[in-house]
């Protein structure tokens, strides 16, 4: 099991990260934050992606889906940004928040080394 300060390392070891946060959904506020640029305040970003996650919880909820988030990906021109919520019992109502440059990340490997971390995180 990894702790999140262990988990932030691993997920900016992935090919192309540019910068990785926890995020807590109900709130907007980051539990942990690694990376990011002079131009992209991780925080901002994170914060402003809790919306992402809640409008996609509340259709789901409207279609009557019996269903969860995996993740979400939102493509930009040069960037990938992917959210993970985490879904053991105490990671509920947090997410993992993952942006990679396109031309150095291989989305798939990329997607998938995000769910490992998911998956061993501890908190």
């Amino acid at each position: 099991m990894a702790s999140l300060d262990v988990a932030l390392k691993s997920a900016m070891s992935i090919d192309g990260a540019i910068g990785a946060a926890l995020v807590d959904y109900t709130s907007g506020m980051t539990l942990g934050v690694a990376g990011g640029t002079s131009e992209i305040d991780l925080t901002v970003a994170a914060a402003g992606n809790t919306d992402v996650v809640r409008a996609k919880l509340r259709t789901i909820e409207m279609l009557n889906l019996n269903d969860q988030i995996e993740d979400i990906l939102i493509t930009l021109g040069e960037q990938y940004h992917l959210i993970r919520p985490l879904t053991s019992r105490s990671g509920k109502g947090l997410f993992l928040y993952l942006m990679v440059s396109k031309s150095r990340a291989n989305l798939a490997l990329a997607r998938h080394q995000l769910r490992v971390i998911e998956e061993s995180l501890e908190l």
